[in-house]
């Protein structure tokens, strides 16, 4: 539940209890946009029974197919989910926790007795199984590190030494069309000048149909940045998931993230056309 709500702390979301605050799909829905760094096409409230477990259905098929799960792999189902089945639950959110966050320190080796209990024409019978919801330590390697993680711990001279590096390629990507950065960790925002770079990058156009130009929004901001990230994640560049939310926000590791990612791409390319080449003989 700290992972949970952690995750979801700027959405002001605080998480209690799994069984009785996952089922309906809300938090299962607001948590996996936030992982995925992706925005799901479900109602954001659902009151009745049947819109909200329409809504985890939803919700639960895109987590799958991010997950790469099929049915008879998946330990959880929307009837599990829905009827408060906290073992179901728990495999949901560790499968999750492992896909997006690899180096989430998870507890390893962690079993569940479970008792399952049938009525029969003799009376009750039960019988005893194990599940087991986390690896042993020695059946996994140990999670490799953020590379950005590890850059925000050095010293702000080695962090703004990186922006800077990546303000200057952007600046000479983006001058042929009058733009220019100052301060990378605000002007992305809205994510007008991103998709701009992408497309200059690309050697595509964006039809401003797509796009808000002059977003007055946060609504409208959040929309260019994840059109933006579409187009990242199209071209297998985010390593990470990010939060659109979060460039939004100008949260600065993910817009430096976002920015690597483009700058390692096409700078490096850009270095290698520029590499002399031996005559043919």
């Amino acid at each position: 539940m700290e992972w949970i709500n952690a995750e979801l702390q700027a959405e002001h979301i605080v998480v209690r209890s799994l069984e009785e605050d996952l089922f309906d799909g809300l938090i299962l829905h607001h948590l996996f946009q936030k992982l995925a760094g992706t925005r799901l096409e479900v109602e954001d409230i659902a009151l009745t029974a049947a819109s909200q477990r329409r809504k985890l259905e939803m919700v639960l098929e895109a987590a799958n197919r991010s997950l790469q799960v099929q049915e008879p792999q998946v330990k959880w189902s929307v009837d599990t989910v829905f009827s408060k089945d906290l073992l179901a639950t728990l495999h949901l959110l560790v499968a999750l926790a492992k896909r997006f966050q690899p180096g989430l320190a998870l507890p390893s080796n962690v079993q569940v007795e479970v008792i399952t209990m049938e009525s029969t024409r003799n009376g009750l019978k039960s019988e005893k199984s194990v599940e087991q919801l986390t690896a042993c330590s020695t059946d996994t390697d140990p999670p490799s590190k953020d590379v950005f993680d590890e850059l925000f711990k050095l010293d702000p001279e080695k962090v703004n030494a990186v922006k800077e590096a990546i303000v200057t390629f952007a600046n000479q990507k983006l001058e042929p069309l009058g733009l220019s950065v100052q301060n990378l960790d605000t002007q992305f925002a809205d994510g007008v000048i991103l998709l701009l770079l992408i497309g200059q990058l690309g050697g595509f156009f964006l039809h401003l149909k797509e796009f808000y130009l002059t977003p007055s929004s946060p609504a409208e901001m959040l929309h260019n940045v994840t059109l933006a990230l579409g187009l990242l994640r199209d071209e297998g560049l985010l390593d990470h998931p990010v939060s659109p939310e979060d460039i939004v926000n100008k949260d600065a590791k993910s817009t430096l993230r976002v920015l690597y990612s483009l700058f390692c791409k096409h700078k490096l390319q850009g270095d290698t056309d520029r590499t002399p080449r031996a005559a043919p003989e």
